[in-house]
């Protein structure tokens, strides 16, 4: 099997399950931008299938896919610079997902935690396609031979499985077939937590709205969000060592230093003390 020089790809996508929220736009959207406009081939889709893992209603459904592909472009994606699409209208993802499946370790997607957080206690009534998505995940990946994945702090271990399948897929069949793909987690709020709770993600399916941002929100929502956020009573200290065991307070000074493009020590260098 000789070494392959694949060429730079990134690919990555976005569940249409709702508004984007803060979340996804610092976790994701704001580093494809960056990663399209650095002139890197960039792919991304609207994940229909991976929705689908939990009931849907279909109209809702084809509804948020076109809600989430303005939400892109309103983002600052370029169909002229970026491949955008829909995953359900190429037969490619669940045909590869079928296929890398049957190559990856019942160990390994035993490990995967996101399905232990999402089950929880009720494990035995979830969906075998919630259980087996990080195959779905690593064929979107690996069928366009991508080379890099911006994505959220909590799907790099799903990168990292990825990678594990590509490997075995290799060797098992004498191949350089796909190449190893690296997550691209990088600056403050790649994991932005719920404005109601700080040990929870901020997401589309919290009952309470209060809990993020989305980004359909006006200025006068989101000034009474953040007003009505979660905090503690202490001060904020003057360096990043003071927010340990803190959340809620760190998760707002993440998502300032994120928005504002300062570093955490900057942040509390001009609030904290």
């Amino acid at each position: 099997m000789s070494e392959t020089n694949f060429k730079q790809r990134v690919f990555s996508g976005i569940q249409p399950s709702g508004n984007l929220t803060l979340g996804n736009y610092l976790g994701a959207v704001k580093r494809f931008v960056e990663m399209q406009n650095s002139g890197i081939e960039t792919i991304y889709c609207m994940v229909d299938l991976h929705a689908i893992t939990v009931w849907q209603d279909p109209n809702a459904l084809k509804t948020q896919t076109r809600e989430l592909a303005a939400a892109y472009i309103a983002c600052g994606l370029d169909p002229n610079k970026s491949i955008l699409f829909n995953q359900s209208q190429v037969s490619a993802h669940a045909e590869l997902g079928w296929i890398l499946s049957c190559v990856t370790r019942l160990g390994w997607m035993n490990r995967m935690t996101q399905f232990k957080d999402k089950a929880g206690k009720n494990a035995e009534k979830m969906s075998l396609g919630l259980y087996a998505y990080p195959a779905l995940m690593a064929a979107d990946i690996l069928a366009y031979q991508a080379t890099h994945v911006p994505v959220g702090e909590d799907q790099k271990q799903h990168v990292e499985l990825t990678r594990d399948i590509a490997a075995k897929f290799n060797h098992d069949f004498d191949t350089d077939l796909f190449p190893l793909p690296e997550p691209i987690i990088e600056g403050a709020a790649t994991r932005v937590m719920s404005l109601r709770d700080g040990s929870k993600k901020m997401s589309k399916s919290d009952p309470s709205d209060k809990s993020r941002i989305n980004m359909t929100d006006n200025a006068d929502t989101i000034a009474s969000k953040i007003r009505k956020a979660k905090t503690d009573p202490d001060a904020l200290p003057s360096e990043p060592k003071g927010l340990e065991n803190r959340p809620e307070a760190r998760n707002l000074v993440n998502i300032y230093a994120a928005l504002s493009d300062a570093s955490i020590s900057d942040v509390l260098k001009e609030f904290g003390g």
